[in-house]
């Protein structure tokens, strides 16, 4: 029996390839906005900080102006967080959308590969069987010309 062989198999490999590009992708754009949540969640808490700071009793009245330019900078900064956060959740979305698309390529093509191998093994079965049945055709026509 012959093995089987898939035509396409160069093209499966190709579409296995970018399939894990764009995990590989996917994962990277993750990365970047989980770390720009951190930072924002992180600034919240400096902020907190710095609010209950800037009121304390023992801090001078140019203490507490530095506390309100200090708080006004990570307004600032929290702001271009969002900005940033929201171009990352964007490019998140992108690239996921990219993943769907490159793995339903792979699977469309996966399943392409199990239909012709369920096929040459219907066809190589029924060559078999063929086979077999002119061998006992023959076995038998063999026993009656002797008899």
């Amino acid at each position: 029996m012959k093995v089987f062989t898939f035509g396409l198999e160069k093209v499966l490999k190709l579409k296995k390839f970018h399939e894990e590009e764009a995990r590989v992708e996917l994962g990277r754009a993750v990365g970047v906005l989980s770390e720009l949540e951190s930072r924002l969640f992180i600034l919240g808490q400096e902020q907190v900080r710095a609010q209950t700071a800037q009121f304390d009793p023992a801090h001078s009245v140019g203490e507490m102006q530095q506390y309100m330019f200090y708080l006004l900078r990570l307004d600032n900064d929290k702001e271009f967080l969002l900005k940033e956060i929201t171009l990352a959740e964007m490019k998140v979305e992108q690239t996921r959308e990219a993943f769907l698309e490159a793995s339903r390529e792979r699977k469309i093509m996966d399943e392409l590969k199990k239909k012709h191998r369920m096929a040459y093994h219907k066809t190589m079965l029924a060559e078999e069987t063929k086979d077999l049945d002119e061998i006992s055709a023959s076995s038998l026509l063999r026993l009656e010309k002797t008899a």
